[in-house]
């Protein structure tokens, strides 16, 4: 299995901790976005849409979008509940972190990280700074009540929303001001097989 991605992305981090997580054996394929590289013909050839992550598996057929793939990875795995109201608060809480988590938590992180907080860009980071509290607030309100976010165990929703929160401070929120959030990091660090993020 084939793994593109760029290390310092925390959609393509979700893949390497769940592979991580579940022993799955890949081989890693830097894909640089600020250099264009999602937008070449190479890689235009395997993801038209010019995103990464993407997984090219091992019979050869592709994979797209990070929540997608690692539920794939999880499919009949201890991470992955049979029980049909179970497998869906997992995806209620990766489509939450889609629209509301990651817009808010992963973009202003690319500003300040990416792109160096430009002045041009400053207004726009300052305005993400209230609803990514929100949604940090959120999860912490969850996570003060229980020790995983869907379930009573590890879950893919842990591994999408883990990605993203854990470096939040990169994108200028104070973690450390969320007890139920800085607990949860230490369960997931403390896990089997836990992979940190590791930028090249």
């Amino acid at each position: 299995m084939k793994i593109y991605g760029d290390k310092r992305s925390g959609n393509c981090y979700k893949l390497q901790l769940a592979a991580s997580l579940l022993n799955l054996k890949y081989s890693w394929h830097d894909v640089d976005i600020m250099l264009g590289e999602t937008r070449s013909e190479t890689f235009l050839t395997l993801n038209p849409a010019g995103e990464i992550p993407l997984v090219v598996l091992d019979d050869g057929r592709h994979l797209s979008e990070s929540n997608a793939i690692i539920n794939y990875f999880a499919e009949g795995t201890a991470l992955a509940p049979t029980d049909s109201y179970h497998r869906a608060t997992i995806q209620q809480w990766q489509f939450w972190e889609q629209y509301n988590h990651e817009p808010r938590i992963a973009v202003a992180r690319f500003i300040k990280l990416y792109q160096g907080l430009p002045e041009s860009r400053r207004a726009e980071f300052e305005a993400l700074q209230k609803p990514g509290n929100r949604a940090l607030a959120l999860m912490d309100a969850r996570l003060q009540a229980f020790n995983w976010l869907a379930g009573d165990r590890l879950s893919m929703a842990d591994v999408s929303l883990y990605a993203y929160t854990h470096v939040a401070d990169e994108g200028g929120f104070d973690i450390k001001a969320y007890e139920g959030i800085n607990a949860w990091i230490a369960r997931m660090q403390a896990q089997p097989n836990y992979a940190p993020m590791t930028p090249s």
